[in-house]
This record gives C-alpha cells, structure tokens and sequence, in this order.
C-alpha cells in the first residue's frame, strides 16, 4: 500500500484522541520511538497546532479534521516533495468526492475554495544525521466552525459547512483521505497530472515570499524537486524551492 508513490508498504492503524497539543509532535516522537509507517492520528482538538514557518494555529474544538500520517519512505528526502503532492491531491478529491465542492491547491501546501483556505499539509521530518528516518505528514481541514467565523479570518479561510452547505462527518473524511492515497498507490501514473489539474497556483501571477525578500512572476511549472518555476518579468526563469506564494489579481 502506498508503495507506487510514497516508497512504504504499510497498513493504516488509526489512533484517536480527544485532544492533544499537536498529532505532528506525537507523531514525530512515536517516530522516534520506533512506530511503524502508515500510523495514522487524528484529534478532536489541538492545544498548540502549527503550521509553516512555526505559526500557531488555534480552531475551535470538533470544528476541524486534525489527523497526522507516520510515513517512512525508502527513497528518503527526495521523496518528500511527492509525498507532500500525494497527501494535497488526495484532500482535493476526498472533498470533491464527499461534497461536490471544486477545491484546489496553492503551492506549496494550501487547499482552497476559490481564493480562500480550506485545509493545510504540514511535513516534518524526523532525522539521523543526515538521513531522513521518517516523515510525518499532518493535515487540517476546517469542517464546521462555530458562527460567527472570527473577523481576523472571515475573509481569509473557508470551512465545509459554508462551501458544501452541509456538515461532513469527520472520520468520513480520513477514510476519504486514506483511500485516496491508497489508490493513488496503485495508479503512481495519476499523480503528476493530478497535481498539476488542482494546483491553481500554476499560470497565476504570483508573489514570492522568500528568505530575504521576495520573488514576482508567472508561475509556469513545477520541477522535479517540487520547486515553483516562475516566468520573471525581465525574461528568464527562476525555480523556488521554498517560499509563501500569494496569488496576484488580475486586472
């Protein structure tokens, strides 16, 4: 399972909790533990989520799907970009398959509904020396938050309830999300395609926010290493590897 695209054979073992501080930090030190791939977490609540970049992030109890993957691929850091794509294309169907809503993705790691965020993929790795041991994976997608949405966010992030109109059940969710990367396991050839199909970044203009200052131009591809190749303005190409896209109004 898996193995077609991640790099890992692994049976999924769900564990639940009712909260926790983060399912990635569990799930590192479960790593560092000896736990085996393709353990799965998933909380009601977390006390001290994060995302990119060591940001806090805060919902309210029950109101998101909180669930982190324990992954542990053979071809180690260089798969780490797919791992991240699999995992985004796999939450892109899985709302479209429960909700009929079109979601997409912003590179590097953003689910949207329209221009507004949905759910964000978090990839941590757990390391010797120099050598990628695992990968934990986590995921959270706003499901059904309590009205009205805090003002500080309204405009900025969307949740299940608002773009499908209808609650969706949770753990209907992780399993969506697990099926789809298994069945991406066994259909490897889907995954480039599919990612490029939902990444809306691609042929936007789009800024950059980069270590030191930032990048603006047409974002055109995505390489072999994940990375965002932008068409510049002044002409020739740039490959981002890392970096905090905004997407740029057209006019």
């Amino acid at each position: 399972m898996l193995a077609g695209v991640l790099g890992y054979r692994a049976r999924w073992a769900v564990g639940s909790l009712a909260e926790t501080g983060s399912t990635n930090a569990d799930l590192v030190a479960a790593a560092r533990a000896g736990a085996a791939a393709g353990t799965v977490l998933v909380a009601h609540h977390q006390t001290g989520g994060r995302g990119r970049l060591d940001r806090t992030w805060e919902a309210p109890p029950g109101s998101s799907v909180l669930m982190s993957l324990l992954l542990r691929p053979d071809g180690g850091a260089a798969d780490v970009h797919r791992i991240v794509q699999a995992v985004g294309v796999a939450v892109v169907r899985a709302v479209g398959a429960l909700t009929g809503v079109a979601a997409s993705l912003k590179w590097p790691n953003d689910v949207l509904v329209g221009e507004r965020k949905l759910a964000g993929i978090l990839a941590e790795g757990v390391w010797e020396g120099d050598r990628l041991d695992a990968l934990v994976v986590g995921v959270g997608i706003n499901r059904a938050w309590p009205r009205p949405l805090p003002e500080h966010l309204a405009g900025s992030m969307i949740d299940l309830l608002e773009a499908a109109g209808t609650e969706v059940d949770a753990g209907s969710l992780v399993d969506a999300v697990l099926t789809g990367l298994d069945h991406l396991d066994a259909h490897p050839e889907e995954l480039d395609p599919a990612y490029r199909a939902a990444l809306s970044t691609l042929g936007r203009d789009v800024r950059v926010e980069v270590a030191g200052g930032e990048v603006v131009g047409r974002a055109v591809d995505v390489d072999e290493h994940g990375a965002l190749v932008l068409e510049l303005p002044g002409g020739g190409r740039r490959a981002v590897l890392a970096g905090d896209v905004v997407h740029l109004r057209t006019v």
